[in-house]
């Protein structure tokens, strides 16, 4: 079976920490073009099915004889893909201790990936707490990086909230409630796709009920996911934090960065992603399409084109002047208003290390404390359904 032993390609210290994690891959098509796909939570490998078939041009794993009828591999794109089974999710190994999964542990997992698969570099592309991974990853290793595309991303902590209304409220229950892949798939729709998406019909059936049926049926296959993974998971999204010294690392460390969105995504809310985008300049291109939290599924054809965008500008060495989409004026003005407002907040605070320890635990028991009370309030029955029937 294809699993990367994490530890066997780290340091010692890091080794002793992941001795027996084991990460679950899938390598696709063929070529010089190497790319690596990290999944969001509670995402499995093969939710990068239609990134996987527009990059590749095939959904056959290579090591499941994804070889052409005359015994010669597909090389029509030139592109070789790697997806994988985050820690916590599918196959991969599930740790049982919340502090096994940060951001930063699940992104050396990825870099031991790369040293497992003999790839030097490799574009990296990554989905919602993927995105926060591939951040991660891009400031450990980043002359290992040859672009870095961000999809349905947030700066993590709060920015991980959606938006506080009776719909996310109600979605957020039934989605603590879900011990079914019935249950599970109905909650999943719609927190990817936005409900025109889902409403459309195709051929004698809504779009909703099609997707429900692929949903349920591939739930079953993977599994539920654990509770120690889900758990773990969500610990490293509300914990992730992007400094100021590691988002200069990312603006200088030689390759371009696209950061793409759906402006309907009520999980990770789009002007989150636009000044994440503002804080890459110059080297982002921020890319925005209708759809949900899953654009890469609700808007295909759109996104791979994005990602083929970026592959071909990186390949071209093209200058970030030419790549980012932000006005040279606005994006100075941005910088300016930045760093004033940086000013004043630190002027206001005495003693900078204090502070931000003190905002930091509060925003953890905060976040800890909401979802908590929901889990037992779940437990117990006392939450009735909000917002209408319960699918």
């Amino acid at each position: 079976m294809p699993y990367c032993e994490v530890g066997k390609t780290q340091s010692t210290v890091d080794a002793a920490l992941n001795n027996g994690i084991q990460i679950y891959h899938r390598s696709y098509g063929h070529g010089p073009t190497k790319v690596l796909l990290i999944i969001g939570l509670a995402g499995t490998h093969d939710s990068w099915g239609p990134q996987i078939k527009g990059l590749t041009g095939t959904d056959r794993p290579n090591d499941d004889e994804a070889m052409e009828p005359d015994g010669a591999p597909n090389e029509v794109c030139g592109i070789e893909v790697c997806s994988f089974d985050n820690r916590g999710m599918g196959r991969s190994s599930v740790p049982t201790k919340k502090s096994a999964y940060t951001t930063r542990i699940m992104a050396k997992d990825a870099i031991a990936l790369l040293d497992h698969l003999g790839w030097k570099k490799a574009h990296v592309f990554g989905h919602s707490m993927g995105a926060m991974i591939a951040c991660k990853m891009a400031t450990l290793v980043p002359g290992r990086i040859l672009s870095l595309a961000l999809l349905n991303v947030t700066g993590g902590g709060f920015e991980c909230l959606p938006k506080l209304d009776r719909k996310s409220l109600s979605i957020a229950i039934r989605f603590l409630k879900a011990k079914t892949p019935e249950q599970r798939a109905a909650v999943d729709l719609e927190t990817h796709y936005s409900e025109e998406f889902l409403e459309e019909i195709v051929g004698s059936n809504t779009r909703r009920a099609i997707l429900y049926q692929e949903y349920v049926k591939g739930i079953t296959k993977s599994g539920m996911q654990s509770n120690y993974g889900f758990e773990g998971q969500l610990n490293a999204c509300w914990r992730h934090k992007m400094t100021r010294e590691e988002i200069d690392l990312i603006r200088s460390g030689g390759f371009l960065v696209s950061v793409i969105h759906g402006r309907q995504d009520i999980i990770a809310q789009i002007n989150h992603a636009r000044r994440f985008a503002r804080k890459l300049q110059p080297v982002a291109r921020m890319v925005e399409f209708h759809g949900g939290h899953l654009v890469t599924h609700e808007r295909t054809e759109e996104v791979n084109q994005a990602l083929l965008d970026l592959i071909k500008a990186s390949e071209m060495k093209m200058s970030p002047q030419e790549w980012n989409n932000y006005p040279k004026k606005s994006f100075e003005a941005s910088s300016r208003s930045a760093e004033r407002e940086r000013n004043r907040i630190m002027a206001k605070i005495h003693s900078p290390i204090f502070g931000l320890t003190l905002i930091y635990k509060f925003e953890t028991a905060c976040f800890f404390f909401f979802w908590e009370r929901l889990r037992q309030h779940v437990r117990m029955g006392e939450i009735r359904q909000i917002g209408g029937a319960e699918q």
